[in-house]
């Protein structure tokens, strides 16, 4: 039995595929499959069973799409209400995959339904835990509903636990989240692997044997998740297609400046700098890389048109990521806003500082766009806390005046930055380090 990962490390996410040799299982697949088909015929192995641990808050599932593809069999919980055919499969059952036994187990707490799947070949135990246990953590239990968040958590405790000794000190441990994706509850460790066993030492849910604290603790450390994650797991039910991931027609100049005339949600996706120092009047700065899609999603109106304007490696990337959060087939402008892809329209820009540089500045307007938790633990004194993903729709609580943005690194800061000039606002981008403003002399709040 060998275990291979695809990491989708944009979402925080892994999928796995488990094979013997000749076949194989896939787990929580993302909704761009070729990933995960380019790794089977790497192998020589053939896709016949595709599992999904629960219906997913935070991606749309590929999985529906690689079954039928590969004429394999799909393992979704019988309990859950979908509009697709699958095998409905329920606590306790067991499926052979070519000499792999597969058995499916409750572990509800990050969703009701939730399954865990542990396989068996040659003396060797595999744990897919999906949103349950992790690294370190467990899978938050507020995605659901949130007069259901209590229940839900002492299910987590319980069905973590129960995992943990069905499968035996021995089994490896992979699970779906916990790699930088929200659907964590708490602070994970990001490793290649682990054990059932290194957990009963490390993670909080198989060490602390008060059930009570446990549950006050996880609820009380929740902190804000992306807004889409509202709209994931009514996709999921409904059966997801495969993407469509071809690059789009390059949109001419003049439809181009139609739509940022038109106030249209147009996003460059080069690096902050090159932004602040010249981009097309009216056009937002999301830096493509690794926090590119959650900032999006969690930021702009969802289901608004999206262009994009960037270079064909980072559209053509941008429409991959952006497809895992059901946002298929933008439109896009390739090229460099300083090269002529708009000749005509006004090209702007606005300033960047650091903390040293906000100590000489005569009463400044501080923004910072920091989760409230994150605020909450120290900031600026004097600032005004409006969360980044908040921003497009509190853009009037804004301060007047010439406005310093920052954040924790400067990524967040440089999309408010954008905003808030598109929205006609004076700004200067902090684009530093907040752990060395207190060291610059900026003057702090800490509770």
């Amino acid at each position: 039995m060998d275990v291979e990962t695809i990491s989708t490390e944009a979402l925080g996410d892994r999928g796995y595929l488990v094979h013997d040799g000749r076949s194989a299982l896939v787990i929580d697949p993302q909704r761009d499959v070729d990933r995960v088909e380019d790794v089977a015929a790497r192998l020589g192995v053939r896709i016949t069973h595709v599992a999904e641990t629960h219906v997913h808050n935070d991606y749309v599932t590929g999985g529906l799409a690689l079954a039928r593809r590969h004429r394999a069999t799909y393992l979704v919980s019988a309990a859950e209400d979908v509009a697709f055919e699958r095998h409905p499969t329920n606590p306790g059952d067991e499926f052979a995959v070519g000499s792999m036994t597969v058995t499916a187990v409750a572990t509800p707490g990050h969703t009701e339904h939730h399954l865990a799947y542990v396989v068996e070949h040659d003396g060797r135990r595999a744990v897919f835990s999906g949103g349950n246990l992790l690294f370190g953590s467990v899978g938050r239990t507020d995605l659901v509903a949130p007069d259901r968040t209590t229940d839900l958590t002492h299910a987590q405790y319980r069905s973590a636990r129960a995992l943990a000794d069905h499968a035996g000190d021995d089994a490896t441990l992979h699970p779906t989240h916990g790699f930088g994706s929200f659907c964590s509850s708490g602070p994970t460790v990001v490793t290649g692997g682990s054990t059932i066993a290194e957990q009963r030492r490390s993670n909080h849910v198989l060490t602390d044997h008060d059930e009570q604290h446990f549950v006050r603790t996880l609820i009380g450390n929740l902190t804000a998740h992306p807004s889409y994650y509202s709209h994931m797991a009514p996709l999921n039910r409904l059966g997801p297609d495969a993407p469509d991931l071809s690059l789009p027609e390059p949109l001419d100049a003049d439809e181009l400046k139609t739509r940022i005339e038109r106030g249209q949600w147009v996003v460059d996706l080069r690096d902050r700098v090159a932004f602040a120092a010249g981009h097309l009047a009216g056009t937002v700065g999301f830096e493509y890389g690794r926090s590119f899609t959650t900032y999006l999603g969690w930021t702009l109106p969802w289901g608004e048109p999206v262009t994009l304007v960037g270079s064909e490696q980072d559209v053509r990337a941008a429409v991959r990521d952006l497809s895992r959060i059901g946002i298929d087939r933008p439109d896009a402008a390739i090229g460099d806003p300083a090269d002529g892809i708009a000749p005509g329209h006004p090209l702007v820009g606005y300033r960047r500082a650091t903390w040293t540089d906000l100590t000489r500045a005569d009463r400044p307007v501080v923004l910072d766009v920091r989760r409230t938790d994150e605020h909450r633990e120290g900031h600026v004194t004097g600032s005004t806390n409006i969360p980044l993903p908040d921003l497009v729709r509190r853009l009037d609580e804004v301060p007047p005046g010439e406005v310093w943005v920052h954040c924790a690194s400067g990524y967040r800061a440089g999309i408010a930055a954008s905003l808030l000039h598109r929205a006609g606002h004076d700004v200067v981008h902090l684009d530093d380090d907040w752990a060395d403003a207190a060291h610059a002399g900026v003057p702090i709040t800490a509770p």
